[in-house]
């Protein structure tokens, strides 16, 4: 805990965004620094609340009140060897994860929770301030060989963890550059990539090797990997978007949401245009997906200068509390105002999308209707189209940003005859193992669409059962879900 009576005395406090009109004009992060003495106040309001419900909804397991009262005791070196023993990351969680340990704090019952995410965050820019992260190479190598496929955070953390018990380790993405979702897949006002950057040196200097534009399926196969490597961990992601299936798809101006992003982030790392027809530049824009992918989409469109903006849900408007069947500490189903839409656009929710228009084969028109949502018997939900609710929205570029439906499997299945589960992602054991001998799986790959949190969580439970199974033991220290246990310890 941090102060007995720290969350009677402050009040939740985040650090304060810059505003909005002077954040539009670049694509810096939102935040302002916030200073280190109102860091050590909001970790006092940690409480002393006997059973850490924090723990419980961070899939990594967390150490929230032990890094909370170092923070108020500024033993901030001890916090981040705390911190980072658990999370190989915090500087991505600190700045992306929504953070399911807050709703669970136990604060939230009747007050604002303690500033967890935020505080991760100030540990770790502390601790690469005052140079505490150094390169930590294993004193010794075991001789195995595995590869990684995918660099998304999955992919980094089962890296960084096997190259920590002496394994060599290779890591192999499709990009151009290293980060996978990290890199091309989140807003650089969410994520500067200096901060991705940073920690790639790092594992590259610890002996990690990276091999970027690299076609795996293709060049090499997927067999091949399988025959040269001891091990393979497949951290492909869930890439495979959602698609719109309705008339007029397939007019020009209908565009996904990661290639829409994709570009930008290119853009704003000093490449060719890749797609000049994805800048929302004096266009009317509309967004289908409420999500954090479709708030992301916001808030580029809003920085590339779109002239209107409209993000539309299926869905209807959540409550502003918490309903009694969504009790805490479970995540809340509540309305929320991220940083992008408090930038600007309109937001509107229970539509359907009917049908697209347009003239010349470009999209011109969406037409849409409004619809009661309700559950269905036997589970699942019905859309009931509301009777003289029908609307068009002049649009000259929809963007889709309605999830993903998973991983893009073919080649492993062709190659190595993965098997899938019935939801179409790699099917693995408790063990993260696939049905093939030596190849694991994890992130959404396996779990399909989640969260940076979760690909770390998995990446380094992964990593243990690959470490258990290339030397049928393993003496390393890895924390597991709120478990102090040794590397391979259950």
């Amino acid at each position: 805990m941090g102060k007995p009576t720290g969350f009677l005395e402050w009040a939740r406090r985040m650090p304060d965004r810059r505003d909005p009109k002077v954040r539009l004009g670049d694509w810096n992060e939102v935040y302002e620094p916030q200073p280190a003495e109102r860091a050590v106040e909001q970790a006092a309001r940690c409480m002393d609340c006997g059973v850490p419900f924090c723990h419980q909804g961070c899939p990594l397991g967390n150490l929230i009140p032990d890094f909370n009262d170092l923070v108020y005791e500024q033993r901030w070196r001890d916090a981040h060897r705390r911190l980072a023993s658990t999370n190989n990351f915090p500087e991505f969680t600190g700045r992306v994860c929504p953070a399911p340990c807050e709703p669970a704090c136990t604060l939230s019952i009747n007050d604002d929770p303690v500033t967890i995410e935020q505080t991760e965050k100030e540990i770790i820019e502390r601790a690469f301030r005052e140079g505490w992260v150094q390169p930590a190479a294993p004193r010794q190598r075991t001789g195995k060989r595995v590869a990684v496929v995918g660099s998304g955070p999955a992919g980094l953390a089962a890296a960084a963890q096997l190259n920590s018990v002496g394994h060599r380790v290779r890591v192999f993405e499709a990009a151009d550059r290293i980060g996978g979702l990290l890199r091309y897949g989140i807003p650089d006002f969410k994520l500067e990539k200096w901060v991705v950057d940073r920690r790639i040196d790092i594992l590259r200097a610890e002996g990690v090797d990276f091999v970027t534009n690299a076609a795996v399926g293709t060049d090499p196969t997927w067999s091949e990997l399988h025959q040269t490597y001891d091990a393979v961990v497949v951290a492909i992601g869930a890439r495979r978007p959602r698609d719109l299936r309705v008339p007029g798809r397939d007019l020009r101006g209908v565009v996904f949401a990661m290639d829409y992003l994709t570009r930008q982030n290119k853009l704003n790392a000093g490449d060719p245009d890749p797609d000049p027809a994805l800048d929302a530049r004096g266009k009317r824009v509309v967004i289908l997906g409420g999500g954090d992918t479709g708030s992301d989409c916001l808030g580029t469109a809003l920085r590339q200068g779109a002239a209107q903006v409209h993000q539309i849900e299926l869905m209807p408007r959540p409550p502003d509390e918490r309903p009694p069947a969504n009790p805490w500490p479970q995540w809340p189903m509540v309305y929320r105002v991220s940083s992008s839409q408090e930038e600007g656009g309109a937001r509107d929710f229970a539509v359907l999308t009917k049908r697209l228009s347009g003239d010349g084969g470009a999209l011109s028109r969406l037409h849409a209707v409004r619809v009661d949502v309700k559950p269905r018997a036997g589970g699942g939900l019905l859309f009931d189209e509301l009777p003289g609710t029908e609307f068009d929205i002049e649009v000259d570029l929809l963007i889709l940003a309605m999830g993903f439906v998973g991983p893009d499997t073919q080649q492993l299945q062709d190659q190595l005859g993965i098997e899938l589960d019935a939801r179409g992602n790699v099917r693995t054991d408790d063990r993260f193992a696939t049905n093939v001998d030596g190849v694991f799986c994890a992130g959404d790959a396996h779990r399909g669409q989640s969260l940076v949190v979760w690909a770390i969580c998995e990446g380094r439970e992964a990593a243990r059962h690959v470490d258990m199974y290339l030397r049928g033991s393993t003496a390393a220290w890895l924390p597991t879900r709120g478990a102090d246990l040794p590397f391979g310890g259950r």
